[in-house]
């Protein structure tokens, strides 16, 4: 089994190796992940019948980290109908007017569904501290708000899976270069990738409280090396699995008494004789 980075104890961020691959081959991994990408499917069609539950997949890290193509690579197998992805923004004029939390709660996925958020409330105390959007005495209050907020989801009946895409300075720059260069990714660039990536430091300060402040017993971060896309995608795909199977899902039963139905209850037309 390929092992996550779990995040239980105070870390430094800067001892992790992003182009770290436990030992696997590209090959290996990438014939594990559809594997388990198929696993997951048949998973989340028991999590949809039910539907009392819900997993909602948080994916946070710097620009080009890898936060679409991993929501790609684990959302290959499923029904789309029972998943619902959220993209967060700068907020809106009617978003600032409400607490930061506002926008987030309403994206929270519906039981049965899987939701998968490419950033979330995490960017209120990222964003908004290194850009100094909002004085600290603001951002240092949402750490305790943020955790308040994920508790009450947990008791609800969701479960709450973050990872932390750990991209190395050298990999962000390969990548966006290619934005530039390759007619089929320019679409991606925006010039605002170019200042963030001047506050790297500042940036990873940030992330390290977030996982050191922000990594409760029932919603652990999970640190993704993800300079390899395949390492990425296989650690990923191993922790929802292995989260969707820890919900114990069966076939719910019908609520009607289906003995007392037959084949010739159903009305003519809609029987089709087999040939």
């Amino acid at each position: 089994m390929l092992p996550t980075i779990l995040i239980k104890n105070r870390i430094r961020i800067r001892q992790y190796d992003p182009a770290e691959t436990f030992g696997f081959t590209k090959e290996k991994a990438r014939k594990e992940t559809q594997i388990l990408c198929e696993k997951i499917g048949a998973l989340q069609a028991k999590l949809y019948a039910n539907n009392h539950c819900s997993v909602l997949v948080i994916f946070q890290g710097m620009d080009a980290s890898g936060k679409d193509g991993a929501t790609n690579s684990l959302l290959r197998q499923v029904n789309p109908a029972g998943v619902e992805v959220s993209n967060f923004k700068a907020p809106s004029s009617e978003e600032l007017a409400h607490d930061f939390l506002w926008r987030v709660h309403k994206a929270v996925p519906r039981f049965g569904r899987i939701g998968v958020f490419n950033r979330s409330h995490y960017e209120d105390v990222l964003v908004a501290r290194v850009l100094n959007l909002v004085p600290k005495s603001t951002w240092a209050l949402r750490y305790q708000q943020i955790n308040r907020f994920e508790l009450n989801l947990h008791e609800a009946g969701c479960t709450l899976l973050k990872f932390y895409l750990h991209i190395s300075p050298e990999e962000q720059a390969e990548r966006l270069r290619a934005r530039l260069e390759d007619p089929t990714k320019n679409w991606k660039f925006e010039s605002s990738d170019l200042q963030m990536r001047e506050r790297w430091e500042e940036f990873m300060d940030a992330y390290q409280d977030i996982l050191n402040r922000c990594s409760p017993a029932h919603a652990r971060w999970h640190l993704i090396p993800a300079d390899r896309k395949w390492v990425r995608d296989y650690v990923i795909a191993q922790r929802v699995c292995e989260a969707l199977e820890e919900l114990h899902l069966t076939w719910p039963k019908s609520k009607e008494d289906l003995s007392l139905y037959t084949i010739k209850d159903l009305p003519n037309h809609l029987i089709k004789p087999t040939k």
